[in-house]
Parts: structure tokens; sequence; C-alpha cells
């Protein structure tokens, strides 16, 4: 399936078969395995495999998403909106620096990568929010992974940090009562 490349995003193939693509949110480059081939046709990015064996199957489809993911990234943009939930969790930056309150008896300060671009608040009703925004969608979901390690969302009260409209599957505590 090829990729179509939007109007002001520019792609290149070294002959090493790296792939440079440039847009106007930034420029990301991947290299691609020697055995997949990656051509520009009309506009179009097409990744083609030599055979049909399982390992060229994977390869083809990998780099074919990664590929897609990059004009995506550099074009539009790739968004990420987190919230924390509990008692007395708060969250704030300045500038690339967060700094999270969770219940721990010390802030946690988190230095996020200058590519990515930080927003935090509390609207009333909501619990805080982070929103991320970045061109390169695996360093996003490396930082999101880490700030969501701070307080992993826990299934009896469900306090943590969990992504937006996340549902975590709660379970029932402790019953009262004693034995029969």
């Amino acid at each position: 399936m090829p990729i179509a490349v939007p109007a002001k995003v520019e792609i290149s193939v070294a002959s090493d078969n790296t792939v440079t693509v440039k847009g106007p949110k930034g420029t990301l480059s991947q290299k691609v395995d020697p055995d997949i081939k990656v051509s520009l046709e009309e506009g179009n990015v097409v990744v083609e495999r030599p055979t049909d064996q399982k390992r060229h199957r994977a390869l083809h489809g990998l780099y074919r998403a990664l590929l897609n993911n990059m004009v995506t990234g550099v074009s539009q943009g790739f968004v990420k909106e987190m919230e924390i939930v509990g008692v007395g969790y708060r969250v704030e930056n300045q500038g690339n620096l967060v700094t999270f309150m969770l219940g721990y008896s010390h802030p946690v300060i988190f230095a996020i990568p200058q590519e990515v671009k930080v927003t935090t608040g509390m609207e009333k009703g909501q619990p805080p929010f982070i929103k991320l925004e970045c061109h390169d969608k695996e360093l996003l979901g490396q930082v999101c992974a880490k700030i969501r390690g701070f307080r992993k969302p826990e299934p009896y009260k469900g306090k943590g940090i969990m992504f937006k409209g996340e549902i975590i599957r709660r379970k029932a505590g402790k019953t009262a009562g004693g034995k029969k």
C-alpha cells in the first residue's frame, strides 16, 4: 500500500537505504533494512519486499508503518494527553521541566526532551492533565511511558497517571466479615 506524501513534505532515499523526511514540523530519518526497497513514485512512497519469506513480510510491514508515521509526524504531528487521578496529585511545568506531586515525600522532577512540547493544567471538575505534542511518534511514546512509570494506575482505587479516556479495570477490595 503506497504512502501518500502531502504537499509540504520532502522525502529522499540515500544510497545506504536511509530515508529522510522533511516537513513543516521537523525532520526525521530512518535506516531501512537492505533487503527492503523504498522508492518514490508519483508523489507516493512505495515499500517493496524481494520475497514472501516470513522475515521479509515482517520487515515490509514494519518499515511501511514507520515511514507512514514519519510522514504523518512531520506534516501533522502527534498528540498524547494524560490525566493524573488521585487526591492531592498535581502537575506543573516551567518550559520543558515538569514537576509532579504524586503522594511521595518529594516532588518528581522530569526534564522532557526539546523536541516534545508540553502543556499542563487543571480544569474545573476534571483531574490535572498533561498534553504532549511531538513530530516523532517513537520519542513521544517513550516519554509517555516514562511519565506513566512514576505512578502507574492501580486497580483498587483507580489512582495514578493514565492516558485520557483510558479505562482501568477495577478490582474488588477486601470484604468485611470473618470465616464461617
